[in-house]
């Protein structure tokens, strides 16, 4: 997943739900069953396509461009070299840590957040973590963030209100340290 802006962009390998570091049988495998569960012609034909329907048949496209993509090694290393480009050449302000971030509760979802200079925030949520691949996991009152095979991550944070944005660095299962303020 790619923070973008106010969105949240999803890669080839999460259209696909893949690693990025899967090689070509995973991804073929992977892709003949999502392609056979979202064909069009698994779909019942109405005169009107519901909006299920629409859905289902945007999917389909979504991982037939994914499979285009991965599929040939050519375009996935050029792909690949984008999306890293993409995830650490953004322009940031700074570059920042999850000790830095401030951890509130909003209902079952914690919300972690850093104020910008313009005096609104970066904010990213205990979702959004679990969507680019890096869980965070509470133990009672200790607290980490799981990286995949234990690599160290990152993700841009735009800023709510402003242009800017930083880097959220984050090193290989980060433990935190609650304390009674921040729930």
């Amino acid at each position: 997943m790619i923070l973008n802006g106010n969105a949240v962009h999803k890669s080839h390998y999460d259209i696909l739900g893949v690693e990025e570091d899967a090689n070509y049988e995973d991804i073929r495998a992977v892709y003949r069953s999502a392609i056979l569960s979202f064909h069009p012609d698994k779909l019942h034909s109405t005169s009107d396509s519901s909006p299920s329907e629409r859905e289902t048949e945007n999917r389909f496209l979504e991982i037939q461009k994914a499979w285009e993509i991965l599929s040939d090694q050519r375009s996935r290393t050029i792909y690949d070299n984008e999306l890293r480009s993409l995830r650490q050449d953004a322009a940031t302000s700074e570059d920042i840590g999850v000790d830095d971030l401030k951890i509130e509760a909003a209902g079952d979802v914690l919300e972690l957040s850093y104020p910008c200079r313009c005096g609104d925030f970066y904010v990213i949520d205990s979702l959004d973590l679990a969507d680019i691949g890096c869980p965070l996991v509470r133990d009672g009152r200790k607290m980490f963030i799981e990286t995949s095979k234990d690599l160290p991550a990152s993700v841009v944070l735009p800023c709510g209100s402003c242009s800017l944005k930083v880097r959220l660095l984050i090193s290989p299962n980060t433990r935190l340290e609650l304390d009674d303020t921040d729930f």
